[in-house]
């Protein structure tokens, strides 16, 4: 009896096949590139959306070719905005942009249901938060006092992106742990940034404490069996024990002790490597248990 494909093979298969997605996507942006003058705006605007409706219309015939070919859909739909936005030069802001481009992606993911499309879809939306924060906050990348709703907003947003990828989205949308890692890392540098600034500015601000209970909350929800993901965790883990690190880093500092600094940076540093060895404990813990039968059940 022939024997099904065992699954290196299949991954080695749909591997090439996304290569081979990327390599031609590649060779058209080349190709354009040197052709691109001679086309005309008309004929630019034509290329560029038959790339697009032909990579639909592959994805849509083609299972086999489905996730490649909603990939390089995705991207052509992101180069067609960018062209449109250099041309008529529409005075928009870069996040509207990125907000329509993830729009108009949704149904393009949701149809393909693989993590070739939904990860960069992640990636797309959160670009487009974290420029939508900055836009709000008078195009700058630091944390006032008077911007915090702004930044409770992009944080809901991008908390709200990751929740895609959860247990219960993977079965109604088809993601899956890539997306959910793409958004975890991504959402925990974007409110782990906020609340260092935070830190740091001249009067401990908000953020800070929020960016916290946003992290450790994160964490509840990521430990449970049904939920758990080692790499996201990870990323969240990674963004809480750098904040309470350089929440005890300010405090120390500005205790004014005598001490020297040498010693106070010896502290810091142990208190450092004790709270990440506890971390890599308690994940090293909650992964087991969730690989368990009991917490497979």
């Amino acid at each position: 009896m022939p024997t099904s494909p065992v699954p290196i093979e299949r991954r080695a298969l749909q591997g090439l096949t996304i290569t081979a997605a990327g390599l031609a996507g590649f060779g058209l942006i080349l190709w354009i590139a040197a052709y691109w003058d001679t086309l005309g705006r008309v004929g630019q605007f034509a290329l560029l959306q038959s790339g697009v409706v032909a990579a639909c219309a592959l994805a849509w015939r083609e299972g086999a070719a489905r996730p490649a070919a909603g990939l390089l859909a995705l991207l052509g739909i992101g180069g067609l905005f960018a062209f449109f936005g250099q041309t008529y030069q529409t005075g928009a802001d870069a996040w509207q942009l990125f907000a329509l481009w993830a729009a108009l992606g949704v149904p393009l993911a949701v149809g393909v249901r693989s993590d070739v499309v939904w990860a960069p879809w992640t990636l797309v939306a959160l670009v487009g938060t974290a420029l939508w924060v900055q836009a709000h906050t008078g195009h700058r990348w630091q944390v006032n006092p008077t911007d915090l709703s702004v930044h409770l907003i992009g944080w809901t947003a991008a908390l709200a992106v990751c929740a895609l990828s959860s247990p219960p989205g993977r079965r109604w949308l088809g993601t899956g742990v890539w997306a959910l890692r793409t958004g975890a890392t991504l959402a925990v540098v974007m409110v782990s940034a906020s609340a260092l600034d935070g830190l740091f500015h001249s009067t401990v601000l908000p953020h800070y404490a929020l960016g916290l209970l946003v992290l450790a909350g994160a964490a509840g929800l990521l430990a449970p069996p049904k939920w758990f993901d080692v790499f996201a965790l990870s990323a969240v883990a990674l963004g809480l024990d750098t904040l309470l690190v350089a929440g005890l880093a300010r405090l120390i500092f500005d205790s004014g002790g005598r001490g020297e600094p040498i010693g106070r940076l010896l502290l810091i540093g142990l208190c450092a490597a004790g709270l990440l060895a506890a971390s890599v404990s308690v994940i090293l813990k909650l992964a087991r248990r969730a690989t368990s039968p009991e917490g497979q059940a």
